[in-house]
């Protein structure tokens, strides 16, 4: 039976961003979130918050923008597959811990956040449009036709 590992996560990030080049040249970029999570206690009545730290690694052309743009606190939205990782510590104890490996990763900028706007600057010289400036862009009218205008049929329409 074929199985399906999706993960959608957004957070803020717990450190700067550390790319690594791996020996065949390919960079790999780990990323530290920490998503929260906040409820009522049933019992207290008192809002509790739960803090989720998961470890992302980003590779390729991607991994380069997340070390280039991104820094520690800022918000990003990560979607990617979950990874389990095993290894023995130092006195030889079997260890593991689950972390994400990302298929995309979008930069989370507020409207009024400055490093943000900077940001946004660099990857539209880089890409050759800022996400968040398509976003604000207000949407044109299409322009009427002329021929739309002076239709003589106008009054014969049912509706």
């Amino acid at each position: 039976m074929a199985g399906y590992n999706r993960i959608i996560i957004m957070g803020n990030l717990t450190r700067d961003p550390e790319l690594k080049q791996l020996p065949s040249g390919q960079p790999v970029c780990r990323l530290g979130i920490a998503a929260n999570r906040q409820y009522k206690d049933r019992q207290t009545g008192s809002m509790q918050q739960e803090v989720c730290f998961v470890d992302v690694d980003v590779w390729g052309a991607q991994a380069e923008s997340c070390k280039q743009y991104l820094q520690k606190g800022r918000p990003v939205l990560i979607e990617g597959r979950l990874k389990l990782d095993s290894w023995k510590d130092t006195e030889g104890q079997a260890r593991s811990k689950h972390s994400i490996v990302a298929s995309s990763v979008q930069f989370l900028f507020g409207a009024g956040d400055q490093a943000g706007a900077g940001a946004d600057a660099g990857m539209e010289e880089e890409f050759g449009a800022a996400p968040a400036a398509a976003a604000k862009a207000p949407a044109k009218a299409a322009p009427r036709s002329k021929k739309l205008e002076e239709s003589p049929f106008e009054d014969d329409l049912p509706f």
